[in-house]
């Protein structure tokens, strides 16, 4: 794989296309040392980025929670997240908004920093392998938390979130895992480390919990919908760890991770039913309908 400072092209960089290598910042940036960060991940389907104006108007939102105000409109990162992406000539890839505070300050404080805006695209396939996306994938239970709501911005994509989900998906590929499961503070299941659960029951019926802790994501709500359209019954409700056992069906939600189903989560061993199959057939339907659209 290259590594992603040593690839070619333009970045969309406060407002101007800028060459690939050329595009820095300081060590002592603000962000960087104190997390005032937030990004989004976004798909391009066939040129077309699948559900653009949600990820920018969630982009905004983080912005506003961490306190910094983005220097665009919303109409503006649209346009250049579009505009990169023909620039790139991504067809089938990845889209990385990333917003951030400058080195203009060095301390905790930093109402004098300046906000930079960088848009990044390239050609991506399966997050998960192509296998394992068919077979299912193995997830350990974290020995990391999520957080209480009180206690971070927890609503909010900002990179400061994702540092014990790097911890925890190398614990789980370090056990000979794939990824893990998150349980919240309370001891709840709450998530993946960059994806959403799902369970199926003996009934047929979904069950995933409440994002009261962890991020409700846009790919989550989508499968809600094509479940409910479906007359497939939702359950958001509160899961414990011991439920595992009385589930038949398991599967993860995400930008990147798509529809992916689970095959285990450590003891615990789920079927990659039809249910899951179906829910995944619709969504890729979805993606391909709105990129037509």
């Amino acid at each position: 794989m290259i590594p992603y400072d040593k690839r070619s092209g333009k970045i969309w960089y406060n407002g101007q296309l800028v060459d690939w290598s050329d595009v820095k910042l300081h060590v002592l940036s603000h962000g960087l040392h104190y997390a005032s960060c937030v990004f989004e991940g976004e798909r391009v389907y066939d040129g077309s980025i699948f559900k653009l104006e949600e990820h920018t108007s969630r982009l905004f939102y983080s912005a506003k929670r961490m306190g910094f105000e983005i220097p665009y409109t919303e109409e503006e990162i649209n346009s250049a997240s579009n505009k990169i992406i023909a620039t790139q000539k991504v067809e089938n890839g990845y889209v990385r908004p990333v917003v951030w505070r400058g080195s203009e300050m060095m301390a905790i404080s930093a109402q004098q920093t300046k906000i930079h805006v960088a848009i990044a695209t390239w050609e991506w396939g399966s997050y998960f392998d192509p296998k394992l996306k068919i077979e299912g994938i193995k997830l350990n239970i974290s020995s990391w938390r999520r957080p209480a709501p009180d206690t971070i911005p927890w609503d909010t994509k900002a990179s400061g979130l994702y540092m014990i989900c790097t911890l925890s998906k190398h614990e789980a590929e370090k056990q000979g895992y794939t990824d893990s499961l998150m349980l919240d503070h309370e001891g709840n299941v709450a998530e993946a480390t960059g994806a959403n659960i799902f369970f199926k029951d003996k009934n047929g019926e979904l069950h995933t919990p409440i994002p009261d802790s962890f991020l409700d994501g846009i790919t989550r709500r989508t499968v809600i919908e094509i479940a409910k359209s479906k007359n497939i019954k939702v359950h958001e409700r509160k899961i414990k760890p011991g439920e595992l056992k009385n589930f038949v069906g398991c599967f993860l939600t995400g930008t990147a991770a798509e529809v992916t189903p689970v095959s285990c989560i450590a003891e615990n061993q789920f079927k990659v039913c039809e249910t899951i199959i179906e829910l995944n057939k619709s969504y890729q339907d979805l993606v391909k309908k709105k990129k037509a659209a």
